[in-house]
């Protein structure tokens, strides 16, 4: 029973933990007036939160620093002028698939996905580079002078953001490394839902670096475990210590949501076997578990002398106590429930029924390379999927992933994977989605990162390590696509995006330099080389669609009409791009009743139907909004 607490709510902690929840990076300790250590906000934290520009204010607290975090800050928190134009010719079933493909630097791409994936993403797992002294960074400039605006407002074209070779002679190494991951968990944590969870793979050079980033990211009591993945079996007798495990960390994006942050697994072959029935209970198959538990967790009533049913007596272990009180016991032995042995003469244990709940294994903090499969034997599948050929050296298991996705997720849940390497992580989605008939939707974001001229990648045909992954998901697709039921719904599909430059044109001028006749040039302000496909999809990231929904082509009234959301009727958007629309053909796209209703600025045969088009929709469809681009 909880005591009464006799005094008024503690405004300030109340205040904290609001400030805590949106702010998780912001906690921190300090001490009171009476010196003891509590938790507090770091104001100059919160002021960099706040702010677009960076705040000066160092301060002694307990928290990592490098240089140029708060530029990473201020770099993750800067709008980009960029979008994601789609590529079919890359894509599988383009026009129905959920599984989202994206070329390019993942910073970018999670600003992009902001909008339209916030708070939807169930499991992340990423395999970052691990920073051993020879991996590739993404060098960010995050200096924001007046260029680097122009840049980050696509007024220049300097190119910024590329990889560069983080070596052990590299005084930044560790800098750099962390100003990397920063931006990108923080804005990753964004499309997190409130239940979401994040896995994160890497090894001892970063470990402490990554879960302190991450506590301060995510929320110390968020962190759930760091799992040890036995990554190889054999010896390697080179090394002045064999390295037998990398790491899977996991954070959480809130611990207090529900009562089991992850998921039990499967029961496996093994833990089946210990069930069984020697005594023809008809309860059905049992395990026998001990009758005791610890002397520090028990009350009065639970220690006794218990007497079983024929009469034996069965005295308590020092420092035990029995797990339940005696007539709990007793009543037990009377139904059959407890067990003791053969000859009935053994210490009393609980029979632990496999029918009396759905079974499953409590996750532990090693995952073994039995379940969780070796580099080795990732490296040699890829290899054979390839018909033999060496594409990629440090892929990870399909099995290591599917473990994580098994803890995390239900059948219907968005998977982000923004490291994507090898595509791993859709292939492991897609596995899974089969086996348990699934429908699970996976995001992949990989760098069009060049493969080394003298790798075997490049000679195989591979210029780009992103051509590797779209390559690795649709041979996984093929393989998986086998004894496939023809009532079965199984997206092998994918939609492939690139990360480019914003498809309206660049028009600047100086407010002396404007002129009424320049106003007419202005007007069609869109990128000469874009098509209408990629107008849609920018529209849909700026009005924060769902980039997997299905698409519809229709021709209504020679006009080219995009429908988003298959539906012929209450569709979230119908788009059309093309010269000259007229009053008809308006009145004609409202009967569709759209949700939104997309057109050209400059696409309108008169400013009268320009001026009227919102009109019309109203009239036809009330709860219609219409946008211009």
């Amino acid at each position: 029973m909880d005591k009464l607490k006799m005094h008024s709510p503690n405004l300030t902690e109340g205040n904290i933990a609001k400030l805590a929840e949106l702010f998780p990076s912001c906690v921190t300790e300090a001490r009171d007036e009476h010196g003891k250590v509590k938790q507090a906000i770091d104001f100059d934290q919160l002021r960099q939160e706040l702010s677009d520009h960076i705040v000066e204010g160092p301060q002694e607290r307990y928290h990592l620093n490098w240089p140029g975090k708060r530029d990473a800050l201020l770099a993750a928190n800067a709008p980009i002028a960029k979008t994601l134009r789609p590529c079919r010719e890359e894509s599988v079933d383009f026009d129905n698939t959920k599984n989202l493909f994206i070329e390019g630097d993942n910073l970018e791409a999670l600003k992009l996905l902001q909008e339209t994936y916030l708070g939807k993403v169930k499991m992340i797992y990423i395999d970052p580079p691990y920073n051993t002294g020879n991996d590739f960074v993404y060098s960010d400039d995050y200096s924001v002078s007046v260029d680097d605006y122009l840049f980050y407002s696509q007024q220049s074209s300097e190119g910024k953001g590329k990889l560069v070779a983080n070596t052990e002679s590299n005084g930044r190494r560790h800098s750099d490394w962390l100003s990397m991951m920063y931006g990108r968990l923080r804005l990753a944590r964004n499309l997190l839902k409130d239940d979401g969870v994040i896995f994160l793979s890497i090894d001892d050079n970063e470990l402490s670096n990554l879960i302190k980033i991450c506590d301060e990211i995510f929320g110390e009591d968020n962190f759930i475990a760091n799992f040890v993945w036995e990554k190889r079996t054999n010896r390697e007798n080179r090394k002045v210590v064999s390295s037998r495990h990398d790491y899977v960390v996991c954070y959480c994006k809130n611990i207090y949501h529900s009562e089991r942050v992850l998921k039990q697994l499967p029961m496996s072959e093994k833990a089946l076997a210990n069930y069984k029935n020697p005594d023809n209970d008809p309860r059905g198959l049992w395990k026998s578990d001990p009758a005791t538990a610890q002397a520090g967790h028990g009350t009065k009533s639970q220690f006794y002398t218990f007497i079983a049913p024929n009469g034996k007596k069965h005295e308590l272990q020092s420092g035990r106590c029995w797990l339940y009180t005696e007539e709990t016991m007793k009543k037990a032995a009377e139904e059959g429930k407890l067990w003791f042995g053969r000859d009935g003469n053994g210490v009393p244990r609980v029979k632990t029924y496999l029918n009396d709940k759905e079974r499953g294994l409590t996750p532990e903090t090693i995952w073994f390379a039995d379940e969780a499969a070796t580099n080795e034997q990732a490296k040699n599948y890829l290899k054979k999927l390839f018909d033999g050929k060496s594409v990629f050296d440090t892929p990870k298991p399909v099995d290591l992933i599917e473990i994580a996705l098994r803890l995390s997720t239900e059948k219907d849940d968005l998977v982000l994977d923004f490291f994507g390497g090898s595509a791993t992580t859709a292939h492991a989605v897609m596995k899974l989605n089969k086996l348990d008939k699934g429908d699970r939707k996976f995001i992949i974001v990989q760098l069009d990162e060049p493969c080394a001229v003298k790798s075997d990648a490049y000679k195989n045909g591979y210029k780009k390590v992103s051509d590797i992954s779209i390559d690795r998901i649709k041979r996984a697709a093929k393989e998986l696509s086998k004894n496939i039921k023809d009532d079965e719904m199984l997206d092998l599909g994918l939609r492939v995006f690139k990360v480019d430059s914003s498809n309206m044109q660049e028009v600047y001028y100086q407010p002396g330099e404007l002129r009424q006749d320049m106003l007419s040039d202005t007007a069609n302000n869109i990128r000469p080389d874009r098509t209408p496909e990629d107008l849609l999809f920018q529209v849909l990231l700026d009005w924060g669609v769902d980039l997997s929904l299905p698409i519809a082509q229709k021709d209504i009234a020679g006009k080219t009409v995009y429908f988003v959301d298959g539906s012929d009727k209450h569709m979230a958007l119908a788009a059309c791009f093309d010269l000259d629309i007229d009053e008809a053909f308006v009145k004609q796209l409202a009967e569709y009743e759209p949700l939104r209703a997309v057109f050209r600025d400059a696409g309108f045969a008169n400013d009268s139907v320009k001026i009227n088009v919102e009109q019309i929709f109203a009239q036809k469809s009330p709860n219609s909004e219409v946008k211009v681009i």
